[in-house]
């Protein structure tokens, strides 16, 4: 699996993370398989969050990388906190309790990185830096991120945190690519020129932060997939005709086409398939070129101007 540098960070990461949201779907044994084999493959990061299966997630995960102290120095573990039921919360008393947690579920020390869980209307960014602070002062996180958050977002909270902001996690794919879409139609009078993000893809590579997109095959919120789906024949026509030049599948293409942006981005996946992941990763190996990358985005409906 080929590496990059998280943000600003030091940390060697794995260009594909394996994002742990529906592990809960999967049995002891499956369970099982699916981490070992995400390790067989080289990708050891993993993608958590308090959140996911109310925490079960974080839970069977451990079972099933079967946590110990050795087995943690082999693995680099993420996840996020801020998302209660009914409201967002950035306060310094959630964050530190929702470590804890964290921690616990996962049987682990520390985390290496923590992001923030979509942006809190009402946080102080003072609370915070007190909040990481202590994470940092106390081992339990080593880096920290945030997730859906746009440039002022980041800005106000690096105006009072001292830590770096090493990753974003964006909606990100094909058809979701609204943060380039804009990019590419400055000044036009459509709607891909509308600015819904105020350019947080380029303020993320200004600023050396490493964009993290999720859900890297839906279309729409959780709509679900564009692979293979009726509804975009042209899309699938084109990912299909790329992929069999490569000898790799629709997945493939699909994670290979984020990897290709010069933001060197971390996709995170959502699948629970054996099969899935290994495509996922495959992609690591594959290198499209400006045509093929333009060819699909154009496939998808993406429009230039």
């Amino acid at each position: 699996m080929r590496t990059m540098k998280l943000g600003t960070s030091k940390l060697e990461v794995p260009v594909v993370a394996v994002g742990c949201m529906r592990i809960n779907q999967l049995d002891k044994a499956g369970a099982e398989r699916f981490v070992q084999t995400a390790l067989e493959e080289g990708a050891n990061f993993f993608d958590h969050a308090d959140i996911y299966g109310g925490g079960k997630c974080e839970e069977i995960f451990a079972d099933a990388i079967h946590m110990s102290d050795d087995v943690r120095e082999k693995i680099i573990l993420q996840s996020k906190c801020g998302i209660r039921q009914g409201q967002f919360d950035f306060s310094k008393e959630h964050i530190l309790a929702s470590v804890d947690k964290i921690l616990q579920r996962l049987r682990t020390d520390y985390l290496d990185i923590l992001l923030l869980h979509r942006p809190d209307a009402l946080v102080e960014p003072e609370e915070v830096a007190e909040a990481f602070d202590k994470l940092e002062s106390s081992g339990k996180v080593r880096h920290f991120g945030v997730s859906n958050q746009n440039p002022n977002q980041i800005a106000l909270l690096k105006k009072f945190v001292k830590q770096p902001i090493v990753a974003n996690q964006l909606q990100l794919s094909i058809t979701n690519a609204n943060m380039i879409s804009n990019g590419v139609n400055v000044n036009m009078a459509n709607e891909s020129a509308i600015n819904r993000d105020g350019s947080i893809l380029d303020y993320c590579r200004l600023h050396d932060i490493t964009i993290q997109p999720w859900s890297p095959f839906q279309f729409g919120f959780f709509e679900g997939v564009f692979l293979d789906n009726p509804k975009f024949p042209e899309l699938n026509a084109q990912i299909d005709e790329v992929a069999k030049k490569y000898d790799v599948s629709n997945t493939t293409i699909a994670i290979a086409w984020l990897l290709r942006h010069p933001a060197k981005m971390q996709p995170v996946t959502g699948t629970t398939s054996i099969e899935r992941i290994k495509d996922c990763i495959r992609a690591s190996d594959v290198q499209l070129t400006r045509e093929e990358w333009y060819a699909i985005y154009r496939a998808a409906g993406n429009i230039l101007p």
